[in-house]
């Protein structure tokens, strides 16, 4: 089981690493161009919490927590994802990432959390239901990559 810890701006080029193949080869990122290690040492900065999970020292996935919507009243809600690096899937990564993540928030007052899923997506709408999350809803065709419309399904949990 790997080690979860808080990232660093040190992280930031792993980080990205892993990112990357989500955005170059799939749906499940929007994005389309995967950012660079100074971008992505940007959001960490930026997010509410943002954890790694190393193995051997080396990270291997990591799990963030970041604003939901800028609008005062959401402010006790937020928005969360994991990502893994290829060949973590069912190994318990993404599941430790999200239970300290979860803790984390809690303890700084965020009371919901929401995740917005590509579908078809079995594995991450399987992880997320596994963790308490619930659907909420879907919006049809919301975006468009790889010459394709792509439905999101949103869920969300309670954290405290």
């Amino acid at each position: 089981m790997p080690t979860i810890r808080d990232a660093t701006p040190a992280d930031a080029a792993a980080c990205a690493a892993i990112y990357a193949p989500y955005v170059t080869d799939t749906v499940i990122s929007f994005e389309a161009v995967a950012p660079d290690a100074d971008a992505m040492a940007a959001r960490i900065a930026a997010a509410h919490v943002w954890l790694v999970a190393e193995d051997g020292g080396r990270p291997v996935g990591f799990a963030y927590g970041g604003e939901f919507n800028p609008r005062e009243a959401y402010r006790w809600s937020c928005s969360v994802s994991v990502y893994l690096e290829p060949g973590r899937r069912r190994t318990g990564a993404g599941r430790a990432l999200y239970e300290a993540l979860f803790a984390r928030l809690a303890d700084l007052g965020y009371r919901r959390a929401a995740a917005g899923i590509t579908l078809p997506n079995d594995a991450s709408v399987g992880l997320h239901t596994a963790m308490g999350f619930e659907p909420v809803g879907t919006f049809p065709r919301i975006g468009r990559k790889f010459d394709a419309w792509h439905d999101v399904a949103w869920m969300q949990r309670d954290l405290g």
